[in-house]
C-alpha cells in the first residue's frame, strides 16, 4: 500500500465540479486494538481526511457558504471520544459517518494508520459517498441531539430567576439556542427597510445583553456558529441580522418579528414546537 496520503482523484468527463476540503496528519493519541498488549494504553493514531462538498451557488467570501475545517477535526475527536474500539476499520466506518452527515459533504476519503506498533506504518483506508448524493440522510447518519429552541421575553432577560431557568436548560444535556424578543428602542424609522434594520439591531441588542447575564451563552450569528454550538451542546443565544438578511423568503427578510421569526427559526432547525423561557418545558409556544 502506497503510505503517502494522496489528495487529489481524477474528476471523470461529466462529472459535476466539487470542491476538497483536506486534513493532513491529524495526530491523536487514543486507546484502540484486539490484542492483549493494546489494552490499558495509548497508542498514536495518524489521519489523512480529503472530504469532497458541493460547490455552493453563494459566491463572495461567505463563511456560510462553505464547511468549516474544525468540522473534520471534530468529527474525528467525538468518535474517538465515544467509547473505545478495537478495530481501525470500524472507527474508519464511523468517521466516515459522521462526516458525511456534515452540510455539503457528498463524499469522504479517510486514511487511519497505528504509528507505534513498529518500523513501519498499519493503517486502512476507505471511501463512501453519502447515499443518494445529497439527498436525505438516512437514519444513521442522525447524530446530534435536537436543540431547545427557547423564546426569551425581553422581561426576562433581567429577570433575577434567569441564572434558575438556565440551569434547567443546562442541566437537560441537550443543546439550547435562545431567541430574544427585541429590546425597548423608542427610535421609529420613517422607512420600511430603515426601521426593519432597526428592528433587527434591537433583537442583536438583546442577544448581546442576556449573553452578559450569563458567562455559558455564546452569540451565534452565522450558520457555521450555529451549527458549531449545537454539536457541542453549548448554550446559544440568535443574533438573527445575518440570517434574516440572508434568508431566500422575502417574508422573513421584511416582516417577520417576534413570535412568528424565532418559530420560522426553530423551523429551520427541524425544531417542531418554539418554547417560552420560564414556562414549563413541556408548553409549547407556538408551532414554526
Amino acid at each position: 500500500m502506497n503510505t503517502q496520503t494522496t489528495f487529489r482523484r481524477e474528476i471523470g468527463r461529466g462529472r459535476e465540479p466539487v470542491n476538497r476540503l483536506l486534513l493532513g496528519n491529524y495526530v491523536r493519541q487514543a486507546e484502540i486494538g484486539a490484542f492483549g498488549e493494546e489494552r490499558g494504553i495509548e497508542q498514536g493514531l495518524r489521519f489523512n481526511v480529503v472530504a469532497e462538498t458541493l460547490v455552493t451557488e453563494t459566491g463572495g467570501d461567505d463563511v456560510d457558504g462553505i464547511l468549516s475545517y474544525d468540522m473534520l477535526v471534530q468529527s474525528i475527536d467525538k468518535v474517538l471520544d465515544a467509547e473505545r474500539l478495537d478495530l481501525l476499520e470500524t472507527l474508519a466506518e464511523r468517521i466516515a459517518d459522521r462526516l458525511l452527515a456534515l452540510p455539503l459533504v457528498t463524499h469522504v476519503t479517510l486514511r487511519v494508520e497505528k504509528m507505534d506498533r513498529g518500523p513501519f506504518q498499519l493503517g486502512v483506508e476507505i471511501e463512501r459517498a453519502r447515499p443518494g448524493g445529497a439527498g436525505p440522510l438516512p437514519e444513521r447518519f442522525a447524530h446530534a441531539a435536537q436543540p431547545l429552541v427557547m423564546l426569551v421575553p425581553w422581561a426576562a432577560v433581567g429577570d433575577a430567576r434567569l441564572p434558575d431557568w438556565l440551569d434547567a436548560l443546562a442541566a437537560t444535556g441537550r443543546p439550547v439556542v435562545l431567541t430574544v424578543d427585541p429590546a425597548p428602542s423608542p427610535v421609529r424609522a420613517g422607512t420600511g427597510d430603515a426601521q426593519r434594520q432597526g428592528d433587527l439591531l434591537a433583537m442583536e441588542q438583546a442577544a448581546w445583553a442576556i449573553a452578559g447575564r450569563d458567562a455559558r451563552i455564546c452569540v451565534v450569528e452565522s450558520r457555521t456558529e450555529l451549527n458549531y454550538a449545537i454539536d457541542q451542546a453549548f448554550l446559544a443565544v440568535w443574533a438573527p441580522g445575518r440570517i434574516v438578511r440572508r434568508a431566500q423568503d422575502r417574508r422573513v427578510r421584511d416582516d417577520l418579528r417576534g413570535r412568528d421569526l424565532a418559530a420560522w427559526f426553530a423551523g429551520q432547525l427541524g425544531v417542531e414546537d418554539l418554547r417560552v423561557l420560564g414556562a414549563p418545558l413541556a408548553e409549547p409556544a407556538c408551532a414554526p
